[in-house]
């Protein structure tokens, strides 16, 4: 894996936030104060601060979708990324775009999902079954 990024942003509520970065989404908690706390986010850091979230507008046109942007997420392999969509299909985490197969048979085929965490800040997963097809095109 190349090296990981780093990803600051805001949220309403720290309860709020670990119980669904840690509880739904399975990543482990890293270092907290009152104001903040860090997540591995599948490898990455994330660090999740009190405020006001970035604002989003559905205005990123792909394929017949309009997603928000702007939005962060991460690329998984395809079986990790099933697993998670299990894991908020069983979660009954609302899906703005619920996971399906996007670029069928071309460059670059991959599952996607997009969702908000409590705060409302959209996230997208996609999952690749052969990982040389990330940057395809």
């Amino acid at each position: 894996m190349p090296t990981p990024f780093h990803f600051a942003f805001n949220v309403h509520d720290l309860d709020e936030t670990r119980r669904f970065y840690g509880g739904v989404l399975g990543c482990e908690e890293g270092r907290s104060t009152e104001t903040w706390v860090d997540y591995n986010f599948f490898g990455h850091q994330i660090s999740m601060h009190l405020g006001n979230p970035f604002q989003t507008r559905a205005t990123g046109k792909v394929g017949a979708h309009m997603v928000p942007m702007p939005h962060f997420g991460v690329v998984l392999s395809l079986d990790d990324w099933k697993a998670l969509a299990k894991r908020l299909e069983d979660n009954a985490v609302e899906f703005v775009i619920p996971p399906s197969l996007r670029f069928e048979g071309e460059p670059g085929e991959q599952a996607t999902m997009f969702f908000y965490d409590p705060s409302g800040n959209p996230i997208e997963v996609k999952g690749f079954a052969d990982m040389a097809q990330v940057f395809a095109s």
